[in-house]
């Protein structure tokens, strides 16, 4: 090729080139003035929607509470909408625990702890599309604070406890926004097991329920459990109370264990090792012998128990009693058994509306018991298995599985699933229970049992410090380990008993449910630290 003829298709390239070039610029230009005309356009329609939205002021996500203002807004509990309310204007905080759009309207149910309402939004003169759009996608357990009329409603809203109002909103507005995607759903959590199992609907199994306990405990049954719960300690306070008790604190962290065993959790104490209590026990009694006459306390105990049963925790709530008596420790009994009376009366008679929500979870008997309490001696209780046909000793401890058959014995023949077995034999017990003066095989100390599991264990405690040396040297037990407790005796004790009740395992058996973890807030267990 002549150098002519190169020059010439290189010009021709160069010509090419810049004409390609020129296209993707003009495409580029023409590119760009769509996207700005888009924009424009999308502008100008939001500009006209915000226009046309005359409602703009009447829905939105509020800015953050920081306590900016004090305003005299009352906001009405979801509990006390009922018809007397009705055609009133009013504002309440609730959680969206459910939102439908359909057409121009969009239907909610705003729940404020165990109670829900429905709440209607609708296109018309308070209320824009925009609006309902908004609602519609509010996420749901977000805040809202609404302002609505009552209105009533012909036909009963089964879905919502506040079966004959609605609320007709004016305004709503996200006080608290929840994240989209939630680690389980309300609905789900509640749903009892085995429904649903057709359609494909889903429950949560324990262990995500308790790994994602905040959101569990707003479902309407654990609301209703632990308020239960709250209940049980307010009626053992207030019973115990008016019998004359004084409520104590006891110290968590001990120099020895509480009861000799081995089942304790040590903690580093500056130069040495503590223990974290197992019973408030000792104290208790050092308590009466410092002439307080009648103590009771409600506080953590700790067992360093490896215990994975749907009963045992590692940590729990004792209600402890302890009180002198005059010349028999059934006097003791008694007294507990009152107590408990009153406690199972006082949740009967007024907190039926929690009993029925945890039913219609986890459906059971109600909760039947005798009054003066039904008092069974071991060897009559031992008699009732034999006839049963279990065979175990005289002097052996009761196992759960015979626990749990003596409770359905009892229950058949007493009709009652509360019972005290006294008179225990004294080689299942503790070195401080005080042995039977009449047979040296037994003991003055009791269980109590409710639905045939026990919830409590007592007896009539050894006040006299040499029987009490006695009793710890036959047991084995390092003298010098518990030097303090033998010589609170030493100086004149009166005779004395009580007991230890495990709060948890109460609301557990007396509301007729399976497993520990489900009435205690943030359980602890061998497997369980968080959260």
């Amino acid at each position: 090729m002549t150098k002519e003829e190169a020059q010439g298709s290189t010009e021709e390239e160069q010509q090419a080139q810049s004409k390609k070039g020129l296209k993707k610029q003009q495409k580029e230009a023409e590119k760009a003035a769509k996207k700005a005309e888009k924009q424009a356009k999308l502008a100008a329609e939001q500009q006209s929607t915000e226009e046309d939205d005359f409602a703009k002021d009447r829905y939105g996500v509020l800015a953050m509470v920081q306590s900016q203002q004090k305003l005299d807004r009352v906001l009405v509990r979801v509990q006390d909408f009922t018809p007397e309310k009705a055609d009133q204007l009013i504002w309440l905080r609730a959680r969206v625990h459910t939102s439908r759009a359909k057409g121009k309207q969009c239907f909610l149910v705003l729940r404020q702890q165990q109670f829900n309402v429905q709440a209607l939004v609708a296109v018309g003169d308070r209320a824009s599309k925009q609006m309902v759009k908004f609602a519609a996608n509010i996420t749901k357990e977000s805040i809202v604070d609404v302002e609505a009329f009552v209105r009533k409603v012909e036909q009963k809203i089964e879905s919502c406890s506040q079966q004959d109002v609605e609320l007709h909103i004016e305004r709503i507005f996200v006080v608290s926004q929840a994240e989209a995607r939630l680690p389980l759903q309300l609905e789900d959590a509640v749903r009892p097991d085995g429904e649903g199992e057709e359609e494909g609907r889903a429950t949560v199994n324990q262990d995500t329920k308790l790994d994602n306990r905040v959101i569990d405990l707003r479902t309407t049954t654990s609301q209703a459990i632990f308020r239960l719960q709250s209940g049980v300690c307010m009626l053992f306070r207030d019973t115990l109370t008016k019998k004359g008790f004084v409520e104590i604190q006891t110290p968590k962290i001990i120099s020895a264990a509480s009861e000799g065993g081995a089942n304790v959790f040590t903690v580093s104490y500056f130069k040495t090792s503590a223990y974290l209590a197992q019973s408030p026990q000792l104290y208790k009694q050092m308590c009466i012998c410092a002439d307080f006459d009648k103590v009771f306390c409600v506080g953590p105990v700790f067992r360093a128990e490896d215990s994975n049963t749907h009963r045992h925790l590692t940590e729990f709530v004792g209600l402890d009693i302890e009180m002198a008596f005059s010349y028999h420790y059934h006097e003791v009994i008694d007294s507990i058994t009152d107590t408990m009376v009153q406690i199972f009366k006082g949740l009967r008679d007024n907190f039926q509306t929690e009993i029925q929500m945890v039913n219609k979870q986890f459906p059971s008997e109600p909760f039947k018991f005798l009054e003066p309490t039904l008092r069974l001696e071991y060897t009559e209780g031992l008699a009732m298995l034999h006839e049963a046909g279990v065979e175990m000793g005289d002097e052996e401890d009761l196992s759960t599985p015979n626990e749990k058959l003596l409770g359905r014995l009892v229950k058949e023949k007493y009709d009652t699933d509360f019972y005290v077995l006294d008179k225990y034999p004294l080689a299942v017990r503790p070195f401080y229970t005080m042995p039977d003066p009449n047979n040296p095989k037994y003991s003055n100390s009791y269980d109590m049992f409710m639905r045939g599991e026990e919830i409590l264990s007592g007896a009539q405690r050894v006040h006299d410090a040499q029987l009490l040396t006695d009793r710890a040297i036959h047991h084995q037990i390092d003298l010098e380990k518990i030097k303090a407790y033998i010589d609170s005796f030493r100086y004149g004790a009166p005779p004395h008993g009580g007991g230890g009740i495990g709060l948890e395992r109460v609301c557990m058996l007396y509301l007729g449910l399976h497993n520990i973890r489900q009435t205690s807030m943030f359980p602890r267990d061998p497997k369980r630290l968080t959260p």
